[in-house]
């Protein structure tokens, strides 16, 4: 995925329709490719358009790779991160508070397996302790990111998404 220009021809790294993840945000579409002018300067920025947030993000093409934006995860790697979270928790002996900011960054990391990392971390059968409102929030958010991109990539929808990770969160506790 070069960005050679001849000219004024650059190749993009990403097409209209396509669906990308956002670090910060998940998975989204890009909807359009527009230029822009700020601060004088002319920009050609992808329109990502995230459903979920009702929310639409415009990311400079030549600054879209830097900034973590990247295509749907592959089968392979979608596979990887499903047996993750058939793993045994790792969960450190560290306060809550450092915790949950590594947990936030791995998160907003957009990276499939850390996402799937947090989800093993935080999961709770229903044999284990209630989780505290911070844990279920971050819980809740990352199984939400995992779900969305399995969607995407599967092409289904998110309650089937849900549905697989379930299954595979309760492979965990017979294994």
């Amino acid at each position: 995925m070069s960005k050679e220009t001849q000219g004024d021809v650059q190749e993009l790294a990403f097409a209209v329709g396509q669906s990308v993840v956002y670090p910060a945000h998940g998975v989204g579409q890009i909807t359009k490719i527009e230029k822009q002018t700020v601060a004088g300067m002319s920009l050609e920025v992808y329109v990502v358009s995230f459903d979920q947030d009702k929310m639409i993000l415009r990311v400079p093409t030549n600054r879209a790779e830097a900034s973590g934006m990247r295509a749907l995860a592959g089968s392979k790697l979608v596979d990887d991160a499903l047996k993750t979270l058939g793993g045994k928790a790792r969960i450190k002996r560290t306060m809550w508070s450092r915790r949950a900011q590594e947990y936030e960054a791995k998160i907003n990391s957009g990276d499939l397996i850390s996402i799937a990392e947090v989800v093993r971390d935080l999961h709770r059968g229903e044999d284990q302790p209630e989780q505290s409102y911070s844990e279920r929030q971050l819980y809740e958010n990352a199984l939400d990111r995992m779900a969305r991109e399995l969607a995407a990539v599967e092409n289904t929808d998110h309650d089937t998404a849900m549905e697989r990770l379930a299954k595979s969160l309760a492979k965990k506790k017979a294994a």
